[in-house]
């Protein structure tokens, strides 16, 4: 595996997806592994490289997948965000702002997906489904 390649992944979601680890297994296996470079080339460009800053992209790529209805990635686009500096409040906002272009049922979706990564980060205790004062933001 691409130890740059993997970095980038690592940074951002603090760890490499699955679906990455079988592209980069499978172009490898096959000798294709330019194809996957040409991909990740691209999304460096367009995400790491972008003017937006890694907070508000990875708070973008969130609406974005709730909107769509895509909600396994979207989980680690909210823990991405999370991670580049996002607050509750930053992540509240895409599920107020996901209501208005998919209804209650993204609004329900993407308050799941935050509320499950706040309780992951230690932000929320899970059992008072309280804020952690040590962690307040």
């Amino acid at each position: 595996m691409d130890t740059k390649l993997t970095e980038r992944y690592k940074t951002l979601f603090g760890f490499v997806p699955e679906n990455i680890r079988k592209r980069i297994a499978l172009a490898e296996l096959t000798g294709q592994e330019e194809s996957v470079n040409a991909v990740e080339n691209l999304r460096k460009t367009l995400i790491h490289d972008n003017p937006l800053g890694p907070k508000i992209q990875q708070l973008v790529h969130f609406s974005m997948l709730i909107a769509e209805g895509e909600v396994e990635p979207a989980k680690l686009h909210v823990r991405g965000a999370l991670r580049a500096g996002a607050t509750p409040g930053d992540l509240y906002g895409v599920c107020e702002t996901a209501a208005i272009v998919g209804g209650m049922p993204a609004f329900s979706i993407a308050v799941d997906l935050v509320y499950d990564a706040l309780v992951e980060a230690g932000i929320i205790d899970e059992k008072s489904g309280q804020e952690n004062v040590r962690d307040r933001l």
